[in-house]
């Protein structure tokens, strides 16, 4: 992961996106990168899905890689990428790769959501990438408060279901035991 601590956009030369969500979204923000950076740009994928996405100048698939992460991410390095872009829409797809690349690739990285959006991953972007991760865990806007509530009722409610069960199997004991 390159350039965290720069702003600066490096000169392109290939993007490499990793389709760790919905197909629909990689094809929604394909327009707008294209639109962002110009058509001549090649764009790579790295996808686990089956069916073969067009439009794509290289496309890695990780099934073709199972127990060889590191294959892959030799050759991913080898390319060179300037800009690569990881989606994280809240899917659980690819999400061990997804963050081994964001590691071992030494690109500047976008993050896309699922309304195809993006930003920067770096230092300048911290608000954003704060506030995507505080949504993502549930913290934002009234979420904190229910997050709160939930660790201050749960030993509430644990209680009140083990006094239920020792309720239960007791009333069951006298009621065998009586007959």
């Amino acid at each position: 992961m390159r350039y965290f601590f720069r702003r600066r956009v490096p000169e392109l030369s290939r993007i490499l996106l990793v389709e760790s969500g919905s197909r629909q979204i990689i094809e929604n923000v394909i327009p707008r990168i294209q639109t962002q950076f110009g058509d001549a740009v090649p764009i790579d994928l790295v996808t686990c899905l089956s069916s073969r996405p067009a439009g794509f100048a290289r496309i890695y698939d990780v099934n073709d890689y199972r127990g060889r992460r590191g294959a892959l991410a030799r050759e991913l390095r080898a390319n060179r990428y300037a800009v690569a872009g990881i989606l994280c829409s809240g899917e659980r797809i690819l999400s061990k790769w997804k963050w081994g690349l964001v590691l071992a690739v030494p690109a500047k990285f976008l993050v896309i959501n699922e309304n195809a959006d993006y930003f920067w991953l770096d230092r300048g972007h911290w608000a954003n990438l704060r506030q995507f991760i505080k949504v993502r865990a549930g913290f934002a806007d009234a979420g904190i408060v229910r997050a709160f509530a939930r660790v201050v009722v749960l030993p509430f409610t644990f209680s009140f279901l083990l006094l239920y069960a020792a309720a239960m199997h007791l009333r069951r004991a006298l009621y065998r035991g009586l007959r």
